[in-house]
C-alpha cells in the first residue's frame, strides 16, 4: 500500500462519512449529544480540502496531518478520539512511502491503543473500540496466518460489523450515553458504526486493485 492508496482512502472515507452523516447524528440522538455524524462530517470535509497539500508527504506525515485536522476543526469527543487515533497510526508509519500488511496492522493497533489512552476505555463499554478491537485482532489474525491485506481487512470488517451490534447488547459506561444506564440497552454505539464505515471504505479502496 503506498502514499496514493492512503490518500484515496482518506479522500473515500470523506465522502462516505459525509454521505452518513444524518444517520450518524440519528444514532446520536439517541443515547448521546446529537452531533456526532455533523461534527465528523465537519472535520472530514476540512481533512478533505487539506490532502493536496499532503500529497507529497511519506505515509506518518499524512496520517499525521489528518489527525491534528480532526483535533482541531471536530467538536465532541470524537474529534480528539479520531485525531489521537490517527495521529498515532501516523508515528507507528513515519518514513514510510509505502505499507506491508504488517504494518499497516502494526498503525491501526498503534491507533486502537491511542484511543484507549485518550479515552481511557477498554473494550466492553459501548465505545467505538467495540468496533476497532476485535478488528485489529481479526486482521493481525489473519496476516499471522498467511493471508493478504485484502482478505485479512476482510475478516476485520466483518468483526467490527460484529462488535457494532454487540454495542446493541450492552449498557453504556463511558460518555454521554452512560448517563442513559439500562436505557442505553438496544442501541448500536454512533463511534463504533463510523469506525465501521472507516473499514469498510478501506476495504473498498483496496479492493480496485
Amino acid at each position: 500500500m503506498d502514499t496514493k492508496k492512503i490518500l484515496a482512502i482518506i479522500f473515500a472515507i470523506a465522502k462516505k462519512i459525509e454521505a452518513e452523516k444524518d444517520f450518524l447524528t440519528q444514532l446520536d440522538n439517541e443515547i448521546g449529544d446529537g452531533d456526532h455524524g455533523i461534527n465528523l462530517a465537519r472535520g472530514f470535509k476540512s481533512v478533505e480540502e487539506k490532502l493536496p497539500s499532503l500529497a507529497d508527504k511519506d505515509i506518518g506525515a499524512i496520517l499525521k496531518g489528518v489527525g491534528t485536522q480532526l483535533v482541531s476543526t471536530v467538536g465532541g469527543a470524537s474529534g480528539p478520539l479520531y485525531g489521537t487515533a490517527f495521529m498515532k497510526a501516523g508515528n507507528a508509519c513515519k518514513g514510510k512511502f509505502e505499507l506491508t500488511a504488517e504494518e499497516f496492522a502494526a498503525a491501526l493497533e498503534a491507533a486502537v491503543n491511542g484511543i484507549k489512552m485518550r479515552g481511557k476505555a477498554v473494550e466492553g463499554e459501548k465505545t467505538m473500540l467495540d468496533a476497532l478491537c476485535p478488528a485489529h485482532k481479526a486482521l493481525k489474525d489473519g496476516i499471522d496466518g498467511g493471508k493478504n491485506l485484502v482478505d485479512a481487512l476482510s475478516d476485520a470488517v466483518a468483526a467490527a460489523a460484529a462488535g457494532v451490534e454487540y454495542t446493541k447488547t450492552i449498557i453504556a459506561t463511558k460518555g454521554r450515553a452512560s448517563y442513559l444506564k439500562e436505557r442505553s440497552l438496544g442501541h448500536q454505539d454512533p463511534g463504533a458504526t463510523s469506525s465501521l464505515f472507516m473499514l469498510q471504505t478501506a476495504l473498498e479502496i483496496l479492493r480496485e486493485d
